[in-house]
């Protein structure tokens, strides 16, 4: 059975994410228009497929506005754009979405954040079933059809939108969250069910879990993976890469980033935790370093090794079911050049296919 390619995805970091070393502000690497927009560029001539704008309500810069702004100057690359469903209002989130594809001639993908509204806190059971509601009626709208939509935080009755994408249809949507509620959402409404870092067995089993979760439901889901790199021509080299990024952290300034993080209490970051906590001299398993996660809530954990390596462990993964990839590391601009010569190019990949 012949594989399709994998997308190969980039991380520019809007939310303030980005460093030489863990925990140790640089002001040459804060999240700003300037240094994100060069970060993007770098991941187009690298090669890369696509480039995750992240979104964070207290960290960064807005993601819909950096994304409006870059879509002019990029050629080839698509975008990931990160939306926070309790910020917006779908309908005009519908426009935004739309009107962006049309900048970039119709190579936008969005990713799915199930937030809060800014000063509220919703439980999770409701605030994933608004997040349902809200790809629904963002499907229907971008689908460039009129809307009668009677739900449990929505009621509305709308003509079909005046703007629609470039192809006439919703992008993907790009979603992920391991809680109960999160996987039911995914199954219901997503079109790729991203994960954080897990072991090969871990991914196994939410990979099978997933899927049966959406063919009970009547649909497929695609997979993605979002993970950290650390590549260097030699084994070695890579570990103490990965030990430098640490050098300057202290277990006090890791715990209070964590914190920070509105995920911080989440399944998705309990898991990250189980790994780090778990891990044998930091690596859960071969290659897999979860280092990171001390200074980091949410995906905590790189793939640490030589080219050949890295390769043979995102091999590993698409043999799992994983169809994309989300990497990042530390400076992400810099990483992304590393990971750009020494990889990439031996991997079979394109965007997904619509």
């Amino acid at each position: 059975m012949t594989r399709a390619p994998c997308e190969v995805s980039w991380f520019s970091a809007l939310c303030d994410d980005d460093y030489e070393f863990l925990g140790v502000p640089d002001e040459r690497l804060r999240s700003s228009w300037e240094h994100c927009r060069d970060i993007a560029l770098q991941a187009e001539s690298g090669g890369f497929d696509n480039i995750l704008l992240p979104s964070g309500y207290t960290l960064g810069i807005d993601t819909t506005a950096f994304a409006a702004g870059i879509a002019p100057l990029l050629r080839r690359l698509w975008l990931l754009m990160a939306v926070r469903i309790g910020e917006s209002w779908p309908p005009q989130l519908a426009r935004q979405i739309a009107t962006i594809d049309r900048m970039l001639g119709g190579r936008l993908t969005v990713n799915i954040i199930s937030s809060d509204l800014p000063g509220e806190t919703l439980e999770s059971a409701p605030r994933y079933r608004r997040t349902v509601e809200a790809m629904q009626i963002l499907r229907t709208l971008l689908d460039g059809k009129s809307l009668d939509h009677q739900g449990e935080f929505w009621q509305l009755k709308l003509a079909p939108p005046g703007i629609t994408t470039t192809l006439g249809r919703c992008p993907l949507l790009y979603f992920g969250g391991l809680s109960e509620a999160a996987r039911d959402a995914a199954a219901a409404q997503a079109d790729v069910y991203l994960m954080w870092p897990d072991t090969i067995e871990g991914v196994r089993a939410i990979v099978a879990d997933l899927r049966a979760r959406a063919a009970a439901k009547g649909r497929t889901l695609r997979f993605g993976y979002r993970v950290h790199v650390v590549v260097r021509e030699s084994e070695a080299e890579a570990r103490d890469a990965a030990d430098r990024l640490l050098s300057r952290l202290d277990d006090a300034t890791g715990a209070a980033i964590r914190a920070r993080s509105l995920d911080s209490q989440s399944a998705g970051v309990r898991r990250q935790a189980e790994l780090r906590e778990g891990s044998d001299d930091g690596y859960a398993e071969a290659n897999l370093w979860t280092g990171i996660g001390r200074a980091r809530s949410g995906c905590g954990a790189a793939i640490v090794g030589d080219p050949d390596q890295v390769l043979a462990k995102l091999e590993a993964y698409r043999a799992e079911g994983i169809d994309a990839f989300i990497l990042s590391g530390y400076p992400h601009a810099a990483q992304a050049d590393l990971f750009a010569r020494h990889v990439l190019p031996r991997l079979d990949h394109a965007p997904l296919a619509r």
